[in-house]
């Protein structure tokens, strides 16, 4: 049994730091360049980003979030699927080194999913994603793991796995007397307001960006929604009661790349402790602030006693 379920992707991270002139420049020249914090699905990527890549990592939301529900003391384990090719980045040995149980991950007739992240240089990320096994994630599969995810505490989803997928997965909780707390992070946001129609998903997670993107959506959304602003406070906004902020800390960024999936993570992790949301989403923000201060998503992820220490 775990505190929190993590079902969702996982990426081999290809990050390249680009100047400011030449983010404008293939801005201008490709239309699939993400704008800043967005996050966006895209069928391949030209052969001249590769020689912007200078460092490969683990990443993907849905496993960036299972390492920082682990680092917030959650037993933590991720559903998800991989390629034949994780053994080269040591997908799997790299997660359950970082404390994520992946017991439940399977192989794929595809290769592993690819995010290329791109920072600049005020620290802001935009990424492109590959689908690649993440694809595969498929309603079968959903269903082989169920039990898993009905034993857990809370369950985590992100955008990056088939809306179908999360559908059958979400509405086979509907009437579940006993079922997981559901927090769903948006992103990438195209496609993302199906979801938000299932009574069984509890809180969303959406930055500013998909916020926007998303609105009429949201507007109709009758669960809880945790606005993530980056250095701006978050409104927790909860059915019936008066809107809450809750402020982060001044930190200077280095890189913002994961800082919303450690705030899902951590926000899971505590609510799994029983913490009441406010307290739980000052403790996330607090996560959130501390990772952009250090490079990469899933080495920056501050643990729970740097957390703690610094909010004392």
């Amino acid at each position: 049994m775990s505190d929190v379920v993590s079902f969702g992707s996982v990426n081999v991270d290809l990050v390249a730091r680009l100047d400011q002139t030449t983010v404008k420049r293939l801005a201008a020249r490709y239309d699939w360049f993400p704008s800043p914090d967005e996050t966006a699905a895209v069928e391949s990527v030209p052969a001249e980003i590769d020689e912007f890549v200078d460092r490969t990592m683990i990443g993907g939301k849905g496993s960036n979030q299972s390492v920082a529900a682990a680092r917030a003391g959650a037993a933590t384990a991720f559903c998800g699927r991989v390629g034949s090719d994780e053994s080269k980045y040591g997908v799997l040995s790299t997660l359950a080194g970082r404390g994520v149980n992946v017991d439940h991950v399977e192989p794929a007739d595809a290769e592993t999913g690819k995010a290329y992240v791109f920072v600049d240089q005020a620290g802001e990320n935009r990424i492109a994603i590959i689908a690649g096994a993440n694809g595969a994630v498929d309603s079968a599969y959903a269903a082989r793991h169920r039990e898993a995810v009905l034993d857990a505490e809370c369950l985590l989803l992100q955008n990056e796995i088939p809306m179908s997928t999360m559908e059958s997965l979400v509405g086979s909780l509907e009437n579940e007397p006993d079922r997981p707390t559901v927090i769903y992070d948006p992103a990438p946001p195209v496609g993302a307001e199906p979801l938000l129609q299932y009574d069984a998903v509890d809180i969303i997670t959406p930055n500013a960006y998909e916020y926007e993107l998303l609105r009429d959506a949201i507007d109709d959304f009758e669960g809880t929604v945790v606005r993530k602003r980056g250095a701006d406070p978050a409104i927790i906004q909860q059915p019936d009661r008066e809107s809450v902020s809750v402020t982060p800390p001044d930190v200077t960024p280095v890189d913002t790349t994961g800082a919303g999936d450690v705030f899902s993570g951590y926000l899971a992790a505590r609510l799994a402790a029983g913490e009441p949301l406010v307290g739980a989403v000052a403790v996330a923000i607090t996560a959130a602030s501390l990772a952009t201060t250090e490079e990469g998503a899933q080495q920056a992820i501050p643990s729970m006693d740097v957390v703690d220490d610094f909010m004392e």
